[in-house]
């Protein structure tokens, strides 16, 4: 019950105005489509530089779960998810609209994110010490294979190709060695003297997750979006609370599933959500109603991708191996403070982690109570031009990559990496594993070269990283979650090959 000590600290004026700040903006971010959760974490990132570690980790949580809530406004209203987590809301959702029940669909949808919500961060206050007392037993080889595995668990499960995934977290790794190395000195693909010190982690998170998409704007023009605007209407939010009550089964097979998914690395909101769908239908005496306005495939969807987000960053804090892609931009926040996670994060600052995470409690509930005040205004504003959008990004962009260290040479990183992950998009690669080799790629070059200078003073290189029986387990996850991948590709290519034979 350590966490109970920290509570107050949440309530002190900046840390509660950032708490505030991170979830209303996080709302009006989620309900824009294209600003995902990933990205709006990312471009919040260089405001966070100048604030106390505990601070800026208040708001980035705050604006992580309130946007994938917010993403519930676009979807339920437009038809349009405000982040891949919200597929599986639209289905019900916007049929709910249509049909005069968009406020009713809307407070369902926020009562049950925070539902999920709040039992995904209890989850996460007590799962987390026990793991990183357990991570205690890591030594360098051990950390190395973690390393790994990280990019290859997100490598492997966030791209359309186990392949392109691969390759776009060993580009990832190449782009971490850039710069002097920490052990001989010696300068590494230093083409340009902005990159001397390496590249800079908040200017590539913002280069590989703003970048692209601002360019896919640009290219739509200046257009408005055509999307309807269906109106909200008054809704009694007691007969809202009482129907939520009248649903069990949808609640909690949402959010038992949200939090058993987002306990594996690398899976995502998406597919809590669509999964939780699927299983609530399944369950459900009235599976027929499902995709015609039925109440329950929104409490399943809502309640299971924010149910995911405590889940998510308990391997991050214990074993730095992030959940999610945002749990990667976080993980990102937390290293440009020094802060590493593991047994480190709880032993030396539980100050940080704890009130880090009772934030993220307390977020939920604020979460809620704002959803529904800001739901008419986050549809407008989704409606905003795609051109206006793209340049407002764009500013932020910049700012926050100069910022940093007041260095034009990070914009230019920033500039250049963007405009190479746009193409590489086009050919399928995707950004979270290039940026988890980025961030994963110092960690694992660390612990090798330290494990290596041990294993000459031991049983040699072979024998320090290959045997021993955690060393051997982590090999195997590794392998078997690229196996893994590889036979759920060639299975769905075999799906997609038979429907169009027999279409």
């Amino acid at each position: 019950m350590e966490f109970l000590y920290y509570f107050g600290d949440v309530f002190s004026p900046v840390s509660f105005g950032l708490l505030l700040l991170g979830t209303i903006g996080g709302l009006l971010l989620g309900a824009t489509p294209g600003l995902s959760p990933t990205m709006a974490v990312a471009l919040l990132i260089p405001f966070t530089f100048h604030l106390q570690p505990v601070q800026g980790l208040i708001l980035l949580g705050a604006a992580y779960t309130s946007t994938v809530a917010g993403g519930a406004v676009s979807a339920i209203l437009l038809k349009i998810p405000g982040a891949p987590a919200n597929i599986a809301t639209t289905l019900d959702g916007h049929t709910m609209a249509k049909q005069g029940k968009g406020a009713r669909a809307l407070q369902l949808s926020f009562l049950a994110s925070a539902v999920g919500g709040v039992i995904g961060v209890l989850l996460l206050i007590f799962l987390t010490p026990v793991l990183s007392q357990w991570a205690l037993a890591f030594g360098p080889s051990h950390l190395f294979w973690l390393a790994i595995l990280g990019v290859t668990v997100i490598g492997s499960l966030d791209s359309a190709s186990v392949v392109k995934g691969l390759l776009s977290g060993c580009i990832g790794l190449w782009l971490a060695t850039i710069g002097f190395d920490d052990i001989m000195g010696a300068q590494r693909f230093i083409f340009h003297p902005a990159l001397g010190g390496g590249i800079n982690i908040i200017a590539a998170l913002i280069g590989l997750f703003a970048i692209p998409q601002v360019l896919t704007m640009f290219a739509k023009g200046r257009t408005s979006s055509a999307a309807e605007v269906i109106e909200v209407e008054k809704h009694s939010i007691k007969d809202a609370i009482r129907e939520l009550v009248r649903r069990p089964r949808a609640l909690t097979i949402g959010t038992v599933t949200g939090s058993f998914i987002g306990l594996i690395p690398g899976v995502g909101g998406q597919i809590a959500g669509l999964v939780a769908y699927d299983q609530t239908k399944k369950f459900s005496p009235e599976r027929e109603k499902f995709a015609k306005g039925h109440s329950e495939g929104v409490i399943a969807a809502e309640a299971a991708n924010n149910a995911m987000v405590g889940p998510s960053l308990v391997p991050l804090l214990t074993l730095s191996i992030p959940g999610s892609p945002t749990a990667a931009v976080l993980l990102g926040g937390l290293l440009i403070h020094g802060i590493f996670p593991g047994t480190d994060l709880f032993d030396n600052h539980p100050d940080v982690a704890w009130t880090f995470i009772n934030s993220m409690l307390i977020g939920q509930v604020l979460m809620c109570i704002f959803g529904l005040y800001v739901a008419g205004l986050a549809a407008r504003i989704a409606q905003v031009p795609q051109s206006v959008m793209a340049a407002v990004v764009l500013g932020l962009a910049v700012f926050g990559s100069y910022s940093v260290q007041s260095s034009m040479g990070d914009v230019y990183v920033m500039a250049t990496l963007g405009v190479m992950m746009y193409f590489l998009e086009r050919f399928g690669f995707s950004a979270a594993p290039l940026v988890l080799g980025l961030i994963l790629g110092p960690i694992a070059e660390a612990n090798f070269i330290q494990g290596s200078m041990i294993a000459g003073a031991t049983d040699g290189l072979g024998t320090y990283f290959l045997t021993g029986t955690l060393n051997i387990v982590l090999i195997a996850v590794v392998s078997a979650s690229i196996l893994y991948s590889v036979w759920m590709e060639l299975r769905t290519r075999r799906y997609i090959s038979k429907e169009e034979i027999m279409g």
